[in-house]
């Protein structure tokens, strides 16, 4: 396969959430209220790609973030590169980002660790 065969792609996630915040109450001067807190925490992680060359974006919303969620986001961007061509991801060094989730048409290249200057 020739360079003019591969396309440069870009990939990240993201958490996105809620936690339940402090909050003030009314209260007499010299005593404590009793209140119920939230303590729960919603998430969910939001995976993008994007080709600069191509226009072309893959998104995944997602409930958590591991290997098996990561193979799905490869697979998905595997689906949006055209028959007959290559698409190299440059991503961050996350553990999750495994060498062997590579797809026929997709492969990975890892950043060097704290460069996040090197993926826009």
């Amino acid at each position: 396969m020739s360079l003019d065969q591969v396309d440069i792609w870009f990939q990240d996630e993201t958490r996105i959430g809620q936690q339940g915040s402090l909050t003030r109450v009314w209260h007499y001067r010299g005593g404590r209220p009793r209140l119920i807190k939230q303590q729960q925490f919603h998430s969910a992680y939001l995976f993008g790609a994007f080709c600069p060359a191509t226009k072309k974006a893959v998104g995944l919303v997602l409930p958590f973030v591991n290997k098996h969620t990561m193979l799905l986001h490869m697979q998905e961007i595997s689906k949006a590169v055209p028959k007959g061509r290559h698409a190299v991801v440059v991503m961050d060094g996350a553990l999750w980002h495994q060498p062997s989730l590579n797809q026929d048409n997709v492969t990975m290249l890892k950043l060097p660790p704290y460069s996040p200057e090197l993926n826009p």
